[in-house]
Formats: C-alpha cells, structure tokens, sequence
C-alpha cells in the first residue's frame, strides 16, 4: 500500500530542499543540517524524517541541479549556431562557479556526492566534445584547438570559486571573456 505524503509534510520538504540549495550553494556541501533546518524553519527532525541521511538531502538538491545542467547541454547541442552553443556552455559554467558552490564540489571535486552523478558527468563531457567538434567544422574555433584546452579553461575557471565571492566573481567573468576571445578562430 502506498502512503499518501500529507500536504503539510510536502510543503515541509519543499521548504527543506530550497532551504539546502540556498545553503549549500553560499557554504558547500559541509554546511550542518542543523543550519538547513534553521534556514527551513523546521526542527533538525523533520530534515531527518524527509532525509534519513546526509547524503540523500544532497543527492535531492543536486538532483534538481545537475537536471538543469542537463537540460541546458541538450539545449546547446541543437542550437544551430556551433559558436554560440559553445560559447554559451562556457558562460554558464562560469556562471555556476559564481553561484554554486554545492554543486562545483560535488561535479568537479572528490566529494562523494559527485559519485552519484558519474552518469551525467561523462554525458556532459561527451556533450562539450561535440560541441568543440561541430565548433571545428563550421570553422569558428581556433585552429588546433582540442577539447582538452576547453576543459583546461573551464577548470581554471573552477580554480577561482575558492577566492573570496566578491574576487572570484570579478576573475571568473573576465577570464571566462578571454578563454572565449582565445578560442574563437581570427576573422
């Protein structure tokens, strides 16, 4: 028999989960649950009786995340203009770097959460070598220019979130507007 979620119980899981995405995206995925309950306005038991686990209140948030993330590489692979579905990609990975730090632990570092998005992951960087390819074809990417120097970019992009908001925000912009000005094939 399956169990019908009271309306109130929902709305305190909603409240739970958008309470963790808010926290995790300023502090990591360290933050205490104790901090998530507060922010929720709910007890450190109801986070617990949504969640059992840790990794589970993350693995929801990051979940909603990583399906954006998702959603928006599908996007790009069928924009028709090569340039701006590449170059569009990068952006929004800056921009992540900026406002995500959850989801950059998870996606880019060791943290164990990441493991439960290995899937996605390779999906996303097969994804950007198609991009990087079809950018080749059409001729607007610099000549020579491999994935690899797209991904080396992107992750001095990541490098920057550990400098305080402020700073890295600064850092990210201009040097996601070079990496881009260093790939584009001259005119």
């Amino acid at each position: 028999m399956s169990r019908i979620e009271r309306s109130d119980a929902r709305a305190n899981r909603e409240r739970v989960v958008s309470a963790a995405r808010g926290a995790f995206a300023e502090g990591g995925l360290e933050v205490p649950v104790r901090e998530v309950a507060r922010r929720s306005c709910v007890g450190v038991a109801t986070v617990y009786r949504h969640f059992p686990t840790r990794a589970d209140l993350i693995t929801a948030v990051l979940s909603e995340r990583v399906a954006v993330c998702s959603a928006e590489m599908r996007q790009a692979l069928v924009d028709p203009d090569p340039w701006r579905a590449l170059s569009g990609t990068i952006l929004r990975f800056a921009d992540r770097q900026m406002q995500d730090r959850g989801l950059n632990e998870a996606l880019l570092g060791s943290h164990e959460a990441g493991l439960a998005f290995r899937r996605e992951r390779n999906e996303h960087a097969a994804a950007l070598e198609t991009l990087v390819g079809r950018a080749h074809a059409a001729g607007v990417l610099r000549e020579g220019v491999a994935v690899e120097d797209v991904r080396a970019g992107l992750l001095a992009i990541a490098s920057f979130r550990a400098l305080p908001p402020e700073r890295s925000a600064v850092l990210i912009r201009r040097l996601g507007k070079l990496l881009l000005a260093g790939l584009r094939a001259p005119n």
